[in-house]
């Protein structure tokens, strides 16, 4: 019996999204008023079977796991993107990056600097490989997808300080890159997006050229896991509170001040004069409420602020555009708003 309820539930995932809103599959999750898409839902349902709510996986466990899921749920990016190799500074040693070119641009084109999610434990260059391609093709802009050191083996502020260096030496005029700011955007989803905020923060406290935009993608900002949507989704099968309480333990050494800017970017007391920023928020992720807050609180600074939101939608749904449609939305809606400020 069980094989079969994990095979339905495979079968409502790869479903078509016309198809998958009517399979059986009892009354969709509602949070708050905000209802799951099905095709959300299905995921959801899925990944309830195939992980013990009870046992979390090892460090190396749980990087498998997410390198599979999108490699079996995500559509690739588009071949007509050229990918190139490139080291960048990290605070401790230069860095992979990998920057992808749409065709017809060259080195004149405005420049996405982007940070890969996972937790600040896991992910890579080539698990964002095709929302880093998408972007690119969409909004006819370079990306640059930039290889942070991850937790445990380099636990905070390894991953903020590769990224402060990886950004100074792009924008350095007299450095081998010598991209202009006005130029450059930073964004990045999950973890990613946290430390693009935490990178906007040391940038503004520093009174460092700042790029001319943001691009924070569900971003987890208030490390104290205390806000509404934790606590209505703390066990959401994605990323449950206790998961992302395994991230955070993994990633921040004892003692470390939860609440520090450059930790909880939502604290931060630079946000007046960052960069227009667009945030992309899911309804039925724990982040929710951070994406949200973060983006009123940009807004009360005076940042030209949009709030992109899918009620319907979970945690990671960029990175599954072959069963989830919503995503490829979303990342061509940042796309396009990549576009009207670059003037594209």
């Amino acid at each position: 019996m069980k094989q079969l309820r994990l095979l339905y539930s495979l079968l409502r995932v790869l479903a078509p999204a016309p198809v998958a809103r009517h399979l059986p599959a009892g009354s969709p999750r509602a949070v708050s008023g905000r209802v799951a898409d099905p095709k959300a839902q299905a995921v959801a349902d899925l990944v309830a079977q195939l992980r013990d709510p009870d046992a979390l996986p090892s460090v190396a466990e749980s990087r498998a796991q997410l390198a599979m899921f999108v490699r079996k749920f995500d559509r690739p990016g588009p071949r007509t993107v050229t990918r190139q190799a490139l080291q960048l500074a990290g605070a401790a040693g230069p860095r992979a990056a990998r920057l992808y070119t749409p065709r017809g641009r060259g080195e004149g084109a405005p420049t996405l600097l982007y940070f890969h999610g996972g937790g600040w434990i896991q992910g890579s260059l080539d698990t964002h490989d095709a929302v880093c391609a998408k972007l690119a093709d969409r909004a006819g802009l370079r990306v640059i997808s930039y290889d942070y050191r991850l937790a445990p083996e380099a636990p905070f502020p390894a991953a903020p300080d590769d990224i402060l260096a990886a950004y100074l030496q792009l924008t350095d005029p007299a450095g081998p890159h010598r991209l202009d700011p006005a130029r450059l955007a930073v964004g990045g989803d999950s973890a990613g997006g946290n430390l693009a905020a935490s990178l906007l923060h040391s940038l503004s406290a520093a009174g460092a050229p700042l790029p001319a935009a943001q691009l924070l993608i569900y971003p987890g900002v208030d490390a104290r896991l205390t806000s509404q949507s934790m606590a209505d989704l703390r066990d959401d099968p994605l990323l449950s509170s206790t998961r992302i309480a395994w991230y955070l333990d993994h990633y921040l050494p004892p003692g470390q001040d939860r609440c520090a800017p450059r930790v909880s970017p939502l604290f931060s007391p630079h946000l007046a004069g960052q960069p227009p920023a667009l945030v992309i928020a899911a309804g039925q992720d724990p982040l929710w409420d951070d994406g949200r807050s973060y983006a009123e609180a940009l807004r009360t600074a005076g940042v030209d602020t949009d709030l992109l939101t899918y009620p319907g939608q979970l945690h990671g749904f960029l990175n599954l555009t072959r069963v989830i449609p919503e995503g490829e939305d979303a990342i061509s809606r940042a796309a396009d708003w990549l576009k009207e400020r670059f003037g594209i």
